[in-house]
């Protein structure tokens, strides 16, 4: 699993809706300033880029987001869960990673 702190989930989500590559980031604002490259990955910056893209709502996204959060605490849970019981069945750390690599 990737490692979450790196993780870009507002970028995980939005692949999700009209395939791919179908948004990019605003590079200027509405008074034509350039938008700084640390601010532009943003809902409010997303424009649309591929003919017959829907926008998604920014409820829609976030919901998304939330999805795939959860989905990596149930992935995490799973992980736990079953390392125990084969803990509890007796086999030692060190057995486990060099079965699982966990």
């Amino acid at each position: 699993m990737a490692n979450q702190i790196n993780r870009d989930y507002l970028q995980e989500a939005l692949q999700t809706f009209n395939g791919s590559n179908w948004y990019s980031w605003k590079k200027v604002d509405s008074n034509g300033n350039k938008i700084p490259n640390d601010q532009r990955m943003t809902y409010a910056n997303i424009e649309i880029i591929k003919e017959g893209a829907t926008m998604p709502t920014e409820e829609e996204v976030n919901a998304k987001i939330a999805e795939i959060k959860q989905n990596d605490t149930n992935t995490q849970t799973a992980i736990s869960s079953g390392k125990q019981k084969l803990k509890d069945l007796g086999l030692t750390d060190a057995e486990l990673k060099g079965i699982m690599g966990i």
